[in-house]
């Protein structure tokens, strides 16, 4: 039975519904997601000089406006107590929340495009779509390793040491990964239908900058407000990111298991959408 056509209302039986299902999925497409994500990562670079270098050089340069603004021009200090404080250990702090971010920021910046800008691949039916914000996402991972080579590598020359909860940093990242995966799917597929949404997400991802604590400690927000501020699970990732990378503590174990469950569930009803939909989208591409 042709199953292009179902409904796209509710899952049918023409796509994979469970998680394990899901994996399998993707397991038997590997070679193909492997082809994509090495295209993503450098084809980016195609024709620059500098080629992946600009993985290093964009975020800092984030981090080196960042700090002068609210570092030189604000005087902020980050104020833990027993911390060492001044430029340094500021940009170092700030570069630890903001490296976490920008994986989450990389991904959706880019997402409401990823079906509508390749309409040759919507029109062929057997091609997985699907694959395209898996590998999206994949690749903002696989660029996201060079920005942590040179958090560690500041983390040792600001503090004369590498805490050895650095090594627990990629658990961190597991509920970002999956956060950033569910905004993929559904940016991807609310991006063939409202075609403004590129525009709704860049305001979203500017308004999430600052409403998580990339550039403040969570313990400044209000006490009466803290509890509502934590509910954000960026915000909570951006905290475990700076315990472990920079303040040697391990993570919130109950807060990371609640922000990883919470973005695998996220992940997985995305996917379910976006596979809902998929048959209309060639009507509307």
């Amino acid at each position: 039975m042709d199953h292009s056509h179902t409904s796209p209302w509710r899952p049918g039986p023409g796509f994979p519904v469970l998680p394990h299902e899901i994996l399998g999925h993707f397991v038997a497409r590997r070679n193909l997601i492997r082809q994509l994500l090495r295209r993503e990562v450098m084809g980016r670079y195609d024709g620059s000089y500098l080629g992946i270098c600009w993985s290093l050089l964009t975020p800092l340069a984030l981090l080196a406006a960042y700090t002068f603004v609210f570092s030189v021009v604000f005087e902020g200090r980050w104020g833990v107590e027993g911390e060492p404080q001044g430029l340094g250990y500021y940009a170092l702090v700030l570069f630890a929340g903001l490296f976490a971010f920008l994986i989450l920021s990389e991904v959706a910046g880019g997402a409401a495009s990823l079906v509508t800008s390749q309409p040759n691949l919507v029109t062929k039916v057997v091609f997985p779509l699907e694959v395209l914000p898996l590998v999206r996402t994949l690749a903002a991972l696989v660029r996201a390793v060079p920005s942590m080579l040179v958090l560690g590598a500041a983390t040792w020359l600001v503090l004369g040491r590498l805490p050895a909860t650095f090594a627990l940093l990629p658990l961190a990242l597991a509920p970002m990964f999956l956060l950033a995966l569910s905004a993929a799917y559904l940016l991807a597929f609310l991006g063939v239908f409202v075609r403004d949404m590129a525009h709704t997400t860049s305001l979203v991802i500017r308004l999430l900058t600052y409403l998580s604590p990339v550039f403040y400690p969570a313990s400044r927000v209000p006490d009466d407000l803290r509890p509502l501020f934590l509910l954000n699970p960026v915000a909570r990732i951006v905290e475990d990111c700076r315990r472990m990378a920079v303040f040697g503590q391990p993570p919130d174990w109950w807060g990371l298991l609640g922000a990883t469950a919470v973005a695998g569930l996220c992940a997985w009803l995305s996917y379910l959408v976006f596979m809902s939909f998929k048959g209309s989208f060639a009507d509307v591409v």
